[in-house]
């Protein structure tokens, strides 16, 4: 059973965007926040939701910091109707003006899993991306990697009804890049991206972040010779799955 495809995460697993959310999140709660909380708590609360939906991610960070009440008064403002989406207006503000820093995405781009996504189109795959960002912020990322031509499909959340731990954006990169499931490879940083991943019938290896190191073992989902901490190991895991799987 050999594998004909590789698809990707992007935030957190290509780029480190996962580091540039937990800011913004932490600055849209102190935004909103009426009691003392360093960035750094809510840094940590953000460790908790890392990779699920948006609506999950905010929900969970107002409840946790009683923002609802503050969060309400800026619904007009941004003519959203709940408390949670006013939060989400706020935190986008400063997600924006960080990616409008390209130096800073540059900087901040894993290096090791991109070879991964180099190594597959030589191992002759066909490569796909699938992200829970939205299309405009997935585009501008890949844009200044210049790595928008390197998937032959790219799935954003704005392509799918369901985020993941939900496998449907994989389903529909399999279904688009015409390669079953079973001879897909994933390559992803977090919880719910592993589940999303293993409920679509797909191989999977977890590269670990500073977000997800403790997380992604206490899944009890992938025997640990597929998780993996040290970036310098990335590739001969991926090679050891590949030759397992006789590609």
């Amino acid at each position: 059973m050999s594998i004909q495809a590789m698809i990707f995460d992007l935030d957190g697993t290509l780029v480190q965007t996962e580091k540039l959310k937990a800011i913004s999140y932490a600055r849209a709660v102190l935004d909103l926040c009426s009691t003392e909380v360093a960035e750094s708590d809510v840094i940590e609360a953000f460790k908790d939701v890392v990779g699920l939906p948006r609506k999950r991610v905010a929900e969970s960070l107002v409840k946790q910091f009683k923002l609802e009440d503050r969060a309400r008064e800026h619904m007009i403002e941004f003519g959203v109707k709940t408390p949670w989406q006013a939060f989400i207006q706020l935190r986008l503000r400063h997600y924006e003006a960080m990616l409008a820093d390209h130096e800073f995405i540059l900087n901040n781009q894993w290096p090791h899993n991109v070879e991964v996504l180099e190594q597959g189109r030589e191992y002759g795959c066909k490569t796909g991306l699938a992200t829970m960002s939205r299309c405009a912020q997935a585009t501008r990322v890949l844009e200044i990697l210049e790595l928008k031509k390197a998937f032959g499909f790219i799935a954003t959340r704005d392509d799918v009804e369901m985020g993941k731990p939900d496998p449907e954006i994989y389903l529909l990169s399999s279904q688009v890049l015409g390669i079953d499931p079973s001879h897909c490879l994933v390559l992803e940083d977090s919880p719910s991206g592993v589940k999303a991943a293993l409920a679509a019938g797909m191989h999977c290896i977890a590269v670990t972040t500073p977000f997800t190191r403790d997380s992604i073992p206490n899944l009890d989902l992938l025997e640990s010779r597929w998780i993996v901490h040290e970036p310098d190991q990335v590739l001969k895991v991926v090679h050891d799955k590949m030759a397992e799987q006789g590609s």
